[in-house]
């Protein structure tokens, strides 16, 4: 039986092979090619091909500027974030938005359906076009920009849609408050487990022979909520490792001057290397906050892959978080911007690997859960229907 062919719409995915880009929607792909014929549809960047088969997915990257080294609306990171770090990004938008618009209606005849991630802006331009489309929310294209014609845009699409799936029961929420009575379902995005876990661990691989490692993994952008766990580090006896890039990195840096070696910015890293630090370090700090804008995580992939990597996590109650994980079983969860309560969970977790221990193998029974096979299965039985 010949498959039925997806077009995969979506802003944030790898440019390139080992790209340092978050792959959650490449990864999800990859996993339905099973049941569909998927082809993904993304804007493009300086460096990147403008088509290509990326780990077996048929890839489509559209040009949105005449010069095309200035497309840098949408990597590395995501739309609002590159903005906000230089505000005459908001001029690429019209073009974004066009250029996604003439490349659907060039190629839309040759799908059988749509699967959109972020209702802004692939969901606003896609519901001008008559193609039946499923369209996934997963964080602050749901909690912010929810004023004027742009909160009406995205109530449009959430119509217009045959489904509407988030991340977490939080999004749902919200969802369900942008249009009361909506059909809603809650699936999240997932990890390929047999890619992380303890037989990754390297000994001495951050340069600590004595110090126990503290690691975070992340956009830097307020919702991480990174400067609070800065500051929790003081009075903590363990070396804190910032693996990723973002608006707030410089920022960020000068607050951490003062605590010296004790807290090392490693930039953004390629998965393959994402594996090894989980695998070796003692604890993972996701200290996610919400933000002015609203915006907050929806459901964290880099807490999924700690899970997976057997890693013990000190977390946040906020957002899908506490969907995720459950105070003293799987993580110990603090109060958002508590920089008390997270400097306690740290040390507890340091100071009692025993507990450590404990609540990673509770996460490890809970991560099997959201493996890919089960995640990508969930979303073909509603692309199915």
């Amino acid at each position: 039986m010949k498959k039925k062919k997806i077009l995969v719409t979506a802003s944030t995915f790898p440019r390139w092979e080992n790209d340092t880009e978050p792959r959650f929607v490449l990864d999800l792909c990859r996993h339905m090619q099973k049941w569909f014929d998927i082809t993904v549809l993304v804007p493009s960047a300086p460096g990147a091909k403008a088509k290509e088969t990326l780990e077996g997915v048929n890839v489509i990257r559209y040009h949105y500027f005449p010069i095309h080294k200035w497309e840098t609306l949408c990597y590395p990171g995501a739309i609002v974030p590159r903005i906000k770090e230089k505000k005459i990004r908001i001029l690429l938008v019209p073009f974004l938005l066009f250029s996604l618009y003439l490349q659907l209606f060039r190629i839309l005849g040759d799908f059988d359906m749509v699967h959109v991630h972020w209702l802004i802006p692939q969901g606003i331009v896609q519901m001008l076009f008559h193609k039946p489309y499923l369209v996934t929310g997963h964080g602050g294209d749901v909690t912010s920009l929810n004023t004027g014609i742009l909160k009406a845009m995205k109530v449009h699409c959430l119509k217009r849609a045959e489904h509407v799936t988030v991340v977490s029961n939080d999004l749902k929420a919200q969802v369900e408050n942008l249009l009361p009575g909506l059909e809603c379902s809650v699936v999240s995005m997932g990890v390929d487990t047999s890619k992380f876990g303890k037989q990754y661990a390297v000994n001495g691989y951050f340069g600590q022979q004595e110090k126990k490692v503290v690691l975070f993994v992340g956009r830097l952008a307020e919702k991480k909520g990174v400067t609070y766990l800065i500051e929790a580090m003081r009075e903590i006896d363990a070396v804190l490792i910032i693996a990723g890039d973002g608006p707030l990195k410089q920022t960020l840096m000068e607050q951490a001057k003062e605590q010296g070696e004790k807290i090392k910015f490693v930039g953004a890293q390629k998965h393959e290397i994402l594996k090894i630090m989980y695998a070796s370090a003692d604890v993972f700090a996701a200290p996610f906050i919400t933000a002015e804008n609203g915006d907050k995580e929806g459901l964290s992939v880099v807490i999924l892959e700690a899970l997976a990597s057997g890693l013990p996590i000190v977390s946040c109650k906020v957002g899908g978080v506490g969907e995720l994980l459950q105070d003293r079983k799987t993580a110990l969860l603090c109060e958002e911007k508590s920089v008390s309560q997270l400097r306690g969970a740290i040390a507890a977790l340091l100071d009692n690997p025993e507990l450590g221990k404990e609540l990673s193998a509770n996460g490890m029974e809970v991560v099997r859960e959201y493996d890919y096979e089960e995640i990508a299965r969930k979303y073909a039985m509603l692309m199915e229907k």
